[in-house]
């Protein structure tokens, strides 16, 4: 088995997709013409999205994000994390933590997206 997905409940698919192409480079890797699922280029394993209101159209009742009180984060590994936290908060992220040094070695910030879900810019571990 492997991973192939991981969908995250948004607002507005295009709007996040947009996002996270200016705060972090990622491309669009496909949207659907309905605009309720959407999904980036990051490798093997996908960072998707889907409406919350298609969710809640599934029977689902999708829970927002909060990124003082977090459940899940994404992780997007860098070389420069300060850079990369600098164009993050350019394009709109929130900051909730600056770059900061790890014991085990690791460059680790934090930053919320336009949903509240955390994102946690680093380097990667062990070098």
């Amino acid at each position: 088995m492997k991973l192939g997905y991981t969908i995250l409940y948004v607002e507005d698919v295009k709007t996040t997709l947009d996002f996270y192409q200016k705060a972090f480079g990622l491309a669009t890797r496909f949207l659907h013409e309905s605009g309720s699922y959407g999904e980036l280029e990051t490798g093997a394993t996908a960072l998707a999205f889907s409406s919350r209101q298609l969710m809640t159209q599934l029977k689902k009742n999708p829970a927002t994000a909060d990124p003082r009180s977090p459940c899940f984060e994404i992780a997007l590994v860098t070389q420069d994390v300060p850079a990369a936290v600098a164009r993050a908060t350019a394009a709109g992220a929130q900051l909730i933590q600056q770059p900061e040094q790890m014991p085990w070695g690791q460059t680790v910030a934090y930053v919320a997206d336009l949903d509240g879900f955390l994102v946690e810019i680093c380097t990667a571990v062990g070098g």
